[in-house]
Order: structure tokens, then sequence, then C-alpha cells
């Protein structure tokens, strides 16, 4: 009895995995790198599209704050502005990892 239900869940499962397997195929072809060449130019691309993107979210969140951010950290040495800063730099660089990774 238990050889019977164990077979039967097996030829059960065997079109979905047949199925899965062609489903990873066709995705496969898209953004995922073919060689390693591929993928260190993959990195270098999404890491400079990150660095521009946190430097960019940087300038715009000191363009909707009151006051010059960087002129506070650098002249003022003002390090609680350095911390919001900093806070500000990762969670930009957390959503833009999201985004890519997605």
């Amino acid at each position: 009895m238990k050889i019977r239900l164990a077979s039967a869940s097996l030829l059960l499962a065997l079109p979905l995995a047949l199925g899965a397997a062609e489903n990873t195929a066709s995705v496969a072809t898209g953004w995922h790198a073919q060689s390693l060449g591929q993928a260190v130019g993959y990195m270098v691309l999404f890491a400079l599209i990150g660095i521009v993107a946190a430097i960019v979210g940087y300038k715009l969140f000191d363009k909707c704050t009151p006051g010059d951010l960087h002129h506070e950290i650098i002249q003022n040495k003002n390090v609680a502005a350095a911390i919001v800063a900093g806070a500000v730099i990762l969670g930009v660089c957390i959503i833009i990892a999201a985004a890519m990774s997605s």
C-alpha cells in the first residue's frame, strides 16, 4: 500500500518537475550571465548605476531638507548631520539593491 502511494505521488510530481525545468530554462536567457566576462560586466554596470543613484538620492534629500547638509558636515563638523547623511545613503542603497535583485 505504501509503495503504491509513493509511486503515485512520484507520477503526479514528474510533470510538475519537468514543467519547472522548462520554465527555468526560459528564464535563464534573460539578464543571467552566460560567461564570467558577462557577469563581471553586469556587476560593473549595476555598481555604476547604484553609485549614481545613491548620489542622486543624497542630493535630492539635501535639496528637500532645510539648510546645506554638505556644508554642515564639512565646515561645522556636525556629527549628527553626518549620521543622518549616512543613514540616507544606506537607505537609498538598500532600495536600489532590492530593485536590482528582483
